[in-house]
């Protein structure tokens, strides 16, 4: 058994770390336990453990007597003087009780109990070694699968990657290599439990002061990250040094270092921005690559609102609302994008105006000069010499006599120049603008298909 037992020593000092101190201490005691059975209740019963050559002694204490009453207490008199002949009556004796064969039982619970305290102890390991390590990175391999949980082999320890913890966009295969972020270590009923993530925010945060030099030595720091894993982060920038430019940082020479955390991360995309005091400065950059046309805030309700040509909409709002959503959360104010209206209600001002300039001379109501106007025919002297009765009828929906009379109407309101030329009217600019809606509606049914598809 000795040479079992130093085997066995070596073995959970090499492989477990576990000092042998701890393991004689353990052992010690399932011995105790076994030894009550096998030895009996005797008084001061104690294990002691060579920790060089593994030797096992049990001691009793006994109280030396002339007639034992209680044999697991006392000791009589001769026998104590053959241990010790100074011995005398009421006297406490230390006597080697140390059977030769603990039995199968005492074995059983002793190999038991020993193996409990060597699981408390290498927990309790687990617990010493890595409570200070929440926030940093680790490699592992990928172990198994329990439930949707990654269990990952850490070297002499294992950690756990809950499904809150997972990346969505991420496959996981036994035997992957992954690098991952220690969120905590708890310390639960059930021992410590190593808890990691490759979906935390800071997980790109730990990449960007491993891979960019300037963050390590704090030339550069990162203000704020937001973050939907797998698909999109946002990183705000700042440095204090004017001479460090702290986007081109993180950057690297030719995209070098943000690619390698782009790889890291699977292909998600990142965003790098520079940090600004101003909001509206802050709120334009991290909108980016739309093209913004006006930022209004609302200091007391934390709120920004956006405008932006309707081109540019898709852009700002981004995939599923992505872009302004991360947006929102780096700045830490409510945004909200919004097409701009400016341009549409300037062109209405326009229709208006040529509605008005036929209304007058023909007599026209002012929803029949409107439809007119939509319908193309912006002047009297396009409705004097461009369109006949039965065309006017057709937008206007009256019955064709009545187009007729205003047809006449226009063609005698109308005279040409005297040099030959046709005479201009106030209203030919809002052919113009007609044009432009025709176009301005080409382009909104191609930005709503946009806005769908995205």
């Amino acid at each position: 058994m000795t040479s079992e037992l130093l085997a066995l020593f070596e073995y959970y000092e090499k492989e477990k770390g576990i000092d042998r101190a701890t393991m004689i201490e353990a052992l010690e005691s399932a011995l105790l336990a076994a030894s009550r059975k096998s030895i009996g209740p005797a008084r001061g019963l104690e294990i002691h453990i060579n920790p060089d050559n593994g030797n096992i002694k049990a001691t009793a204490s006994l109280v030396v007597v002339e007639t034992v009453a209680h044999p697991y207490d006392q000791l009589d008199l001769a026998t104590a003087q053959r241990i010790n002949p100074d011995a005398e009556i009421d006297q406490e004796i230390e006597v080697d009780v140390t059977p030769k064969d603990f039995g199968r039982i005492a074995a059983q619970t002793a190999k038991q109990a020993m193996l409990q305290r060597l699981r408390q102890a290498e927990k309790a390991l687990i617990y010493d070694e890595f409570k200070d390590r929440a926030g940093d990175i680790v490699s592992g391999t990928v172990r198994r699968f329990e439930r949707s949980d990654v269990m990952v082999d850490l070297g002499k320890f294992e950690g756990v990657m809950p499904s809150r913890e997972r990346v969505n966009t991420e496959e996981y295969n036994v035997g992957d290599r992954v690098r991952a972020y220690v969120v905590a270590v708890e310390n639960g009923s059930r021992g410590p439990e190593i808890i990691l993530s490759r979906s935390h925010p800071n997980f790109v945060r730990r990449l960007f002061e491993a891979e960019v030099s300037e963050i390590a030595d704090r030339t550069v720091e990162i203000r704020g990250i937001a973050r939907e894993a797998g698909y999109r982060t946002k990183v705000a920038v700042y440095s204090a040094n004017d001479k460090v430019d702290p986007v081109g940082a993180c950057v690297g020479l030719r995209g070098a270092r943000v690619k390698n955390i782009v790889r890291e991360l699977n292909n998600e995309k990142v965003d790098i921005i520079r940090w600004s005091d101003d909001i509206k400065e802050f709120v334009q950059d991290a909108l980016k690559p739309a093209v913004i046309r006006s930022i209004d805030l609302d200091e007391a309700a934390h709120s920004v609102k956006v405008t932006v040509e309707e081109e540019e909409l898709a852009k700002a709002i981004g995939r599923r609302g992505q872009n302004a959503r991360l947006t929102s959360r780096l700045v830490g104010w409510d945004i909200q994008v919004e097409k701009d209206e400016s341009i549409h209600e300037a062109f209405e001002a326009r229709v208006e105006a040529a509605a008005e300039a036929l209304t007058g001379p023909l007599g026209l109501a002012q929803e029949k000069a409107l439809e007119l106007v939509r319908g193309g025919i912006t002047n009297i002297e396009m409705l004097a010499t461009s369109v006949d009765a039965e065309d006017i009828a057709g937008i206007i929906d009256v019955p064709e006599d009545e187009a007729a009379v205003i047809l006449a109407k226009a063609k005698e309101i109308y005279q040409p120049a005297s040099d030959g030329s046709e005479a201009a009217s106030d209203s030919e600019v809002a052919e113009t603008a007609v044009e432009s809606q025709d176009g301005g509606a080409g382009k909104e049914e191609e930005n709503k298909e946009t806005e769908a598809s995205a």
